[in-house]
């Protein structure tokens, strides 16, 4: 019954996972062949960023820059970017995008991190 009990629940944590996939890339911003390669090689501080699929987009107001660190608002909440999150290469998509990843919290639900944080382009 055990095996059942953790069986279900990495079911749950996958099903979650891929529910709470980020949505991508901006439809409204097409990537170019040599932006898919640029996505695909960026990193921060915690290791890759995966792909653009694997990154939100987000609106101005769904980020914020305070006192030299940067705040986001996922799924309803505020999350502080870490510093080492924070991709340091210049945007050459353009919006600015975060990279969360949703961790199963043996505790109880699912948990949001922030892998990396790109900032928009300052036009």
């Amino acid at each position: 019954m055990k095996i059942v009990s953790v069986l279900l629940m990495l079911t749950m944590a996958t099903l979650a996972a891929m529910a709470g996939r980020a949505i991508g890339h901006d439809k409204n911003h097409p990537i170019t062949p040599q932006q898919k390669s640029w996505f695909d090689s960026l990193k921060s501080g915690k290791g890759p960023c995966c792909a653009d699929a694997d990154g939100n987009v987000l609106t101005d107001n769904d980020w914020e820059s305070r006192d030299g660190h940067y705040r986001v608002f996922i799924e309803g909440a505020w999350y502080d970017v870490p510093d080492e999150a924070v991709v340091k290469v210049p945007n050459m998509y353009g919006p600015t995008m975060v990279w969360p990843i949703r961790i199963w919290n043996m505790g109880g639900g699912l948990k949001i991190e922030i892998r990396c944080f790109m900032p928009g382009m300052m036009t």
